[in-house]
């Protein structure tokens, strides 16, 4: 795609209040954001480096019914809480907000490592996942007060590297931690960590005192939590309550749309509502959200069944699969930083957001049309050339929303906009479930040797004879086909709200565009 064929806005640019970073020098200020990163990182590799071990903590707890809520209890309230976080940052300064998210994970993270059995891990979780998703939302808003727009591009494209660093070591290093320290060490490792970055801020990072009186919309913030933990309560219902339209399913649908339409009429009253109902007043932060969810569905909801699609096609182990990974994570930071750095130059995002799109539904169409036995080498090309998609447009959302949002409001329409992206991995997931599930639900005792799709480990699947593995694999790459043109299609209403976008151009320090 001509990155230069895309016509600047002719709005013209207009002299504003000049940008005044929260850190004058530097030096200090890049300190400052590798302890950011440090923070993140933590933070998002904590919710990876739990899959590798989860089978050990299982072999040590039992109930292997509570096995997937792990993993979920952190995804849900780590996504209930971001939007709070962005608009408690608004109010009170972001320093104090970001220094109780990390305390509040680093405790979290002891009391898992302390856990007896898998009622308390679960619930240690969710205390853990309580400074988690403010870790992220913050880390992004303060991002906003270190660096100008154009410059904050740049730096956003090496968080981004963060977060796709923290996917690609988080179950190898949970896998080998689990290993040669057991499965509490992958928590209690957080707590150096934790510390040091608690420190450092504390020492660091300037507290700028915002100009508004601190006024908490408790009620708009427990109905957002409710109609958001509704939201991935749903997407895990399937497996909770055996469908996702069965009648507790339905419940919690009904329960989450009443906390929604409670929520926008308690936001239309209140002085200081959780997620100011103007940002949706922004075509550009619509059309932004919108993108985002895609990104989400897309980048983190499809993850998991890629390596499922590579475990049961080409019979790679999952080490080897992880392994493959490489290239789709190696295309993401490629992707990134290569954006990241037009974008500072150019100040147009528009391009980007649309090349990443468009990306995305070429690589998961030609995903849809792969058949057991491709060549690996071609997988891996095609990974490479979709993590560079993903990377293109990895932080055009965030980016986008702060632009278009007024300076007051940067923290809620981060929160905003990164809650679109969960939610899109959360309802994407609970999608992608469904198809695999329906294409293989005919399947059971029609292959020799496999009475269960469900219970085919990689390790059952080697030992079956080369008859029934073909069988298998062809399958699974049947029932995955439908799966894959599923996300393109997500990926597609992407593309048609990147296409719908403004050509804004991201001012230069002292400038801004009123576009």
């Amino acid at each position: 795609m001509d990155m230069k064929s895309q016509v600047p806005d002719p709005t013209p640019i207009a002299v504003v209040a000049p940008f005044v970073p929260l850190v004058a020098d530097p030096r200090r200020r890049v300190v400052v954001f590798l302890l950011l990163l440090m923070a993140m990182f933590m933070a998002t590799l904590d919710n990876q480096i739990v899959s590798t071990a989860l089978p050990t903590i299982v072999g040590e707890f039992g109930e292997l019914e509570r096995f997937g809520w792990v993993g979920s209890a952190y995804l849900l309230a780590s996504s209930a809480v971001m939007p709070l976080y962005g608009k408690l940052g608004d109010l009170f300064g972001r320093k104090y907000v970001i220094m109780a998210a990390v305390t509040i994970f680093t405790v979290g993270s002891a009391v898992c490592g302390l856990a007896v059995s898998m009622d308390t891990l679960i619930a240690a979780r969710v205390l853990q996942a309580l400074g988690g998703g403010g870790i992220m939302v913050s880390i992004f808003s303060i991002n906003a007060d270190l660096f100008e727009a154009r410059e904050r591009a740049r730096y956003q494209s090496y968080s981004s590297l963060a977060l796709m660093a923290s996917g690609a070591v988080g179950p190898v290093l949970g896998g080998t931690l689990s290993d040669l320290f057991g499965w509490r060490s992958i928590f209690f490792v957080n707590l150096p960590i934790g510390i040091l970055a608690l420190v450092g801020l504390a020492i660091l990072l300037p507290y700028r005192k915002p100009h508004r009186r601190p006024k908490i919309d408790y009620a708009g913030a427990i109905l957002l939590a409710g109609a958001v933990a509704s939201i991935v309560l749903w997407a895990d219902s399937g497996q909770i309550f055996g469908s996702l339209v069965a009648p507790e399913s339905l419940a919690v649908v009904a329960f989450g749309l009443g906390c929604a339409l409670a929520f926008i009429a308690v936001e239309r009253r209140v002085a200081e509502p959780v997620v100011p109902l103007s940002l949706f007043s922004s075509r550009t932060i619509n059309l932004m959200l919108i993108v985002s969810l895609a990104s989400g569905a897309v980048g983190i909801g499809s993850v998991n069944y890629v390596a499922l699609f590579l475990q049961t096609t080409t019979g790679l182990s999952p080490s080897m699969a992880g392994l493959l990974f490489i290239a789709m994570t190696g295309g993401i930071a490629l992707g990134s930083l290569w954006a990241g750095r037009r974008i500072a130059k150019s100040g147009y995002y528009k391009p980007y957001s649309i090349a990443s799109t468009a990306v995305g539904v070429v690589g998961l169409t030609i995903f849809s049309q792969l058949h057991a036995g491709t060549p690996i080498v071609f997988i891996a090309a095609l990974m490479l050339f979709h993590g560079i998609g993903i990377g293109m447009g990895q932080q055009v959302p965030v980016l986008g929303v702060q632009n278009a949002a007024s300076r007051d409001d940067v923290g809620a329409a981060t929160g905003t906009v990164t809650l679109a992206r969960m939610s899109g991995a959360a309802l994407a997931i609970a999608i992608y479930g469904a198809i695999l599930g329906s294409g293989l639900s005919g399947l059971t005792n029609q292959i020799p040797g496999v009475a269960n799709f469900k219970a085919l480990t990689p390790s059952v699947l080697a030992g079956l004879p080369e008859t029934s593995r073909v069988l298998v694999a062809d399958a699974y790459a049947s029932a995955f086909t439908p799966l894959f043109l599923a996300a393109a299609g997500m990926v597609a209403i992407g593309l048609v709200a990147a296409l719908s976008l403004k050509n804004v151009r991201l001012p230069v320090a002292g400038k801004g565009n009123t576009g």
